[in-house]
């Protein structure tokens, strides 16, 4: 299972702006980028530039650090998921 940037920092995006219940058209808005672009990055479809990945966390009111740290602990765990076969014979 290959393990990307952007399907986890999407995702953890989403969950802030779901847990604070607001729409994708107010982040967006308050983000000043569009609404498209953040559903595409909510999606893991585009890589945000460090620049509107600093403007969506601000407009959620995170801390760029704390995405990364959230981002990166989902991915450790990922990366420990390994499927291991044992030969009973």
């Amino acid at each position: 299972m290959v393990v990307l940037l952007r399907t986890s920092v999407g995702q953890s995006l989403r969950a802030a702006r779901t847990m604070q219940g607001r729409t994708l058209r107010d982040v967006a808005r308050d983000a000043r980028v569009s609404l498209g672009y953040l559903s595409e990055v909510e999606r893991g479809q585009k890589e945000a530039s460090s620049e509107l990945l600093n403007a969506i966390c601000t407009a959620l009111g995170l801390t760029l650090s704390s995405v990364i740290s959230d981002v990166s602990r989902d991915i450790s765990s990922r990366e420990a998921i390994k499927l291991t076969v044992v030969d009973a014979a």
